[in-house]
């Protein structure tokens, strides 16, 4: 079955270790923090000091996605500081194989993200690298944005390139009730969900429903 992966940049910060304690029991398979830096993306969310401080809180997998500039700059700190997955942009670095292997050395899980412009043949170097692709179906940066139908073959072609190997497809961007189906078709493992999940503050009914791939 498919993996939902909350979006915790939806959550209320001002009760934040509640927030990721109902998830945990709604039944989330992870926690998709998204990091930006104002630069790569323009925007900026939260960073190292915020990962460490929920990092006891819950044994959730920390899925890290870095939106930043530098990535392989900064890799121990997000390794240090709790991540389980780290996930840096094609676009953003300079040398991904170099970054991919260390992220394997810090002892965390290797995902590469590409932006919708991004054709999916920029990975084929690093397959035998990688744990997970995360395929933005919208552009990187602000939440709720119109999912982008376009990206769906990409995600079959990826999936295609994949082949036998062990590498998860994750997909971030416009994720709701309607959108989840095509994108779970196409091949998706795990979705990233903001809104669909946190609305109405149902989290284990909308992650339930986001597993079965409808809304009511």
């Amino acid at each position: 079955m498919v993996k939902i992966a909350p979006s915790l940049l939806s959550a209320n910060f001002a009760y934040l270790a509640s927030e990721i304690k109902l998830l945990e029991e709604a039944g989330a398979d992870m926690l998709h923090l998204d990091i930006m830096d104002g630069c790569f993306v323009p925007n900026i969310s939260f960073g190292v000091g915020t990962i460490k401080s929920i990092r006891p809180l819950t044994e959730l997998l920390f899925d890290t996605h870095l939106m930043i500039s530098s990535p392989e700059d900064k890799l121990e700190w997000f390794a240090k500081a709790g991540s389980d997955i780290i996930t840096i942009h094609y676009e953003a670095c300079t040398d991904l194989l170099s970054a991919l292997k260390r992220i394997h050395n810090l002892g965390c899980r290797a995902g590469v993200s590409i932006n919708p412009e991004t054709s999916a043949e920029v990975l084929s170097p690093f397959l035998d690298y990688l744990d997970m692709i995360l395929v933005m179906t919208v552009k990187p940066g602000f939440g709720g944005q119109k999912f982008m139908e376009d990206q769906l073959p990409k995600i079959s072609h990826i999936k295609n390139m994949i082949g036998d190997r062990n590498i998860e497809i994750e997909v971030d961007g416009g994720i709701n009730f309607d959108t989840a189906s095509g994108v779970i078709s196409a091949g998706a493992d795990i979705l990233v969900a903001g809104t669909a999940v946190f609305q109405n503050k149902e989290y284990k009914k909308n992650i339930t429903n986001l597993k079965k791939h409808k809304g009511e």
